[in-house]
């Protein structure tokens, strides 16, 4: 079951991530809560798109406040990331109004 909060906040701060870094090249899943497209080069439309990152809510929530950094949540293994693209490190930590 989702937490509605969590559920608002990951939205919200992908949202932000889609307007930092438009595009359609990179594909962000923090399942369950949400999937977003993003990211400057080839546009992905069907299939399994060639740069893929996945992570859990906490630890995106993390990254998008600065929390904690691409490189560290990468070596824990807290974030699985495939293809060239796949690296959202120029565009974090996220501006979040509070």
């Amino acid at each position: 079951m989702r937490d509605q909060e969590v559920l608002e906040e990951v939205k919200s701060t992908l949202a932000l991530l889609t307007a930092k870094a438009p595009g359609r090249a990179i594909e962000v899943r923090v399942p369950p809560y949400a999937a977003v497209q993003c990211g400057d080069g080839p546009t992905h439309t069907r299939g399994t798109p060639a740069n893929v990152i996945e992570m859990n809510a906490p630890t995106w929530l993390a990254l998008a406040k600065g929390e904690i950094n691409w490189a560290d949540a990468l070596i824990n293994g807290d974030i699985i990331a495939s293809g060239v693209r796949a690296d959202l490190s120029e565009y974090l930590p996220l501006r979040i109004q509070s």
